[in-house]
């Protein structure tokens, strides 16, 4: 057994896609090396990355691969064999086998006697396997753009590639890949490394080597160096901490090797403008961490990540430019702030006739007539349902929601789209309600952000979400695959978090929201459809609800979202519960019954005939049923689903003795019936938290 290092390096590859990637090689790594007999299923692996490359250690690889034994069955005895000679049947079969015709044997079958063979196919050397297969898995890595950099050849990559790296052992493994062989050099960090190559003798010299040379190849490791280097630095900063953005943290450890940080600095006059432009700047446009103050408002101070070491002179310069190039972004955001509000949203609406939504759906203005019909309506659905809001700051902020698109603020910084309508809003004199909707209509945009604050802010961004959703689905432009061009399931993700985790809860479902929208009925039901797809992702990515619970919980109701989320929850709780899981293993032998019984047509009554029962064990059931479904129900009405499933797993005696001792198809019609009735009805009564049957339980 040896340890197997593979890296490929690369020009710097963009930091958004090389954790996945690094995830992908080392997993295309290791199922290459258990697949062709050279490694153990759960062998240790360790995968590394920066910039520019991709690196995989594996523990323990055998040298070469161990022979297979395959036993291989060829045709029937009367086909292989005639008169006691083996037929060419018999022939071409061991010739397949590899082995002598008489070498072949006879195996009994259900389908009768047939020839067989023992195939013994030889072990090959590991280097041979290696640099055989492990090309085909680089070429299959997934990433949302490659290139070709090689004039008429057929690989394409994120990135040329520049070396390539293999050790079995000290044994290199020549791998060939993007116009390269793999040798044993690994290349430093690009300025401070002295060494163009450097040479690893095995696999374990391989981290201490780059760290020799100025890069840390451990992700986990650089990301905690950043981290000490941030608060380090800070605390030179009196009375400030460096504000928390672990998908910064993320980026900027992907987009170095060596990774240390400085601290600037910037006049306190810019912090007259809103943090959001400040912060926005600072993060997306130069990658600097914000600094705030014990209070939590923001410092005039920043942090920049660098990719290498400077002196204390070298430190200075570099501080000075990037205060200079911050100092000029936050001069135009000043400019733009106070240009743009000459110019009120109220005026602006007009300008959004200019604008294009979509080429076929018109333009802004188009979409914003249609989000204010529709929150108006839903507004009034909720008012009537007895929930308090603001209809007059709802209907000011549905008609100018969309008007900061034609600012230069937002044409500068797109990301504050909807955050600087807000911000214009508050500043031009309109009430919080109504600046506070505008600032939050495009939430949540992730499974991490926060819903809306406020009940108007909810209902202005379930109506644009929904408007897009419809008016995209009504072109044939939905989702396919991972396809999303237009980032509808997020959308829809949206919704379905609004409805289930706003504060007040809305009394809306997602039928009211399809209803409040004029759609033909095919439309309508690709729409629900969809809905329905998004809250089970909901379930079972945001809640960490099994597969199970979902499905039995939506084959009852996928309207009503935190009902769903309430019953989920419920059965979730039950499934500690012998008796309960005895019970849903019995409806579903319930379910199944009437499926059967279906399928051959057999008639199954509305109405339970109690003078049709000739055992006991069924007067029990119908009355156990009867009592309990009515306690059930009540429950049930209070959305005590917890507390209607305890009373529901009581049912387990009777319904063990009904199967035990009743025979459900017997042979007389009218019985028969009847006892399909029953279990109908007993379904039928406790079917509207879960569908039961589908709770899977052990055994």
């Amino acid at each position: 057994m040896a340890e197997f290092l593979f890296e490929i390096g690369l020009e710097e590859v963009p930091a958004r896609m090389i954790a996945a990637a690094q995830a992908e090689l080392e997993k295309r790594v290791v199922a290459l090396l258990v697949r062709e007999r050279l490694a153990e299923t759960g062998v240790a692996s360790k995968s590394f990355s920066t910039p520019r490359r991709l690196a995989v250690w594996v523990g323990k690889v055998a040298e070469r691969q161990s022979d297979a034994v395959e036993e291989l069955v060829g045709p029937s005895v009367k086909i292989a064999y005639k008169d006691g000679v083996a037929a060419p049947a018999a022939i071409a079969f061991a010739r397949k086998a590899g082995v002598d015709v008489a070498a072949l044997k006879t195996v009994t079958t259900p389908k009768g006697e047939y020839i067989a063979a023992t195939s013994v196919k030889a072990g090959r050397d590991a280097a041979e396997v290696i640099a055989e297969e492990l090309p085909k898995e680089l070429a299959a890595i997934y990433w949302a753009k490659n290139m070709v950099w090689r004039a008429g050849r057929p690989e394409r990559f994120v990135r040329p590639v520049r070396w390539l790296l293999a050790l079995l052992g000290e044994v290199i493994v020549p791998v060939e890949y993007g116009g390269k062989t793999a040798g044993r050099m690994t290349r430093g960090h690009r300025v401070l490394s002295s060494d163009e190559a450097i040479p690893i003798g095995f696999p374990d010299e391989y981290e201490q080597a780059l760290l020799d040379a100025f890069v840390v190849a451990d992700v986990e490791n650089r990301r905690m160096e950043i981290r000490k280097a941030l608060d380090r630095v800070c605390r030179t900063l009196p009375e400030t901490r460096w504000r928390e953005d672990s998908a910064l943290v993320d980026k900027l450890t992907h987009l170095t090797e060596w990774p240390t940080v400085i601290a600037g600095n910037f006049e306190r006059e810019y912090l007259t403008l809103p943090e959001e432009v400040l912060v926005t700047v600072m993060r997306d446009h130069q990658s600097y961490f914000a600094v705030e103050d014990m209070q939590g408002k923001l410092a005039p101070h920043f942090l920049a990540v660098l990719n290498m070491e400077a002196d204390a002179a070298g430190e200075a310069v570099i501080r000075h430019g990037n205060e200079r190039v911050l100092r000029a972004r936050f001069n135009d955001a000043r400019f733009f702030w106070e240009f743009d509000q000459r110019v009120p949203l109220a005026e602006r609406v007009a300008l959004l006739e200019k604008v294009t939504f979509q080429k076929d759906l018109g333009s802004y203005a188009a979409k914003t007539t249609r989000v204010w019909e529709l929150a108006k309506g839903l507004a009034s659905l909720v008012e009537s349902r007895g929930l308090d809001l603001d209809a007059a700051a709802l209907d000011h902020a549905a008609k100018l929601a969309k008007t900061d698109l034609t600012t230069d603020l937002v044409k500068e910084f797109t990301e504050l789209q909807g955050q600087i309508g807000g911000l214009y809003a508050r500043a031009q004199g309109f009430s919080a309600a109504v600046g506070d909707a505008i600032y939050d209509q495009y939430l949540p945009k992730s499974m991490e952000d926060s819903v809306p604050r406020t009940v108007e802010g909810a209902l202005l961004a379930i109506a644009d979400k929904s408007d897009t959703i419809v008016g995209m689905f009504g072109l044939g432009l939905e989702p396919t695959g991972s396809k999303d061009p237009f980032a509808l399931r997020r959308a829809a993700n949206g919704i379905v978090r609004i409805l289930a985790e706003s504060e007040p809860a809305l009394p809306l479902t997602l039928g009211d929201i399809v209803d409040a929208i004029s759609i033909n009925e095919k439309l309508r039901r690709s729409v629900e459809t969809f809905f329905a797809e998004r809250l089970e992702f909901y379930l079972r990515e945001a809640k960490g609800q099994a597969y199970d619970v979902v499905k039995a919980v939506l084959s009852a109701e996928a309207n009503d979202v935190r009902d769903a989320v309430a019953r989920a929850e419920a059965v979730t709780s039950m499934r500690g519960s012998e008796d309960f899981l005895a019970v849903c293993a019995a409806f579903k032998r319930m379910k199944n019954i009437l499926d059967q019984a279906g399928a051959k047509d057999e008639t199954i009554p509305s109405i339970v005939e109690l003078t049709l029962f000739t055992d006991p064990a069924e007067t029990s059931l119908e009355a156990a049923d009867a009592a309990t479904s009515k306690e059930a129900l009540a429950l049930t009405t209070q959305r005590e689903y917890g507390a209607a499933l305890a009373k529901i797993a009581t049912l387990r005696g009777v319904v063990d003795v009904f199967f035990e001792k009743v025979m459900v198809m017997a042979p007389e019609p009218e019985i028969r019936a009847n006892r399909l009735a029953l279990l109908d009805r007993v379904l039928r009564d406790f079917s509207s938290i879960a569908d039961f049957s589908e709770i899977v339980s052990a055994g």
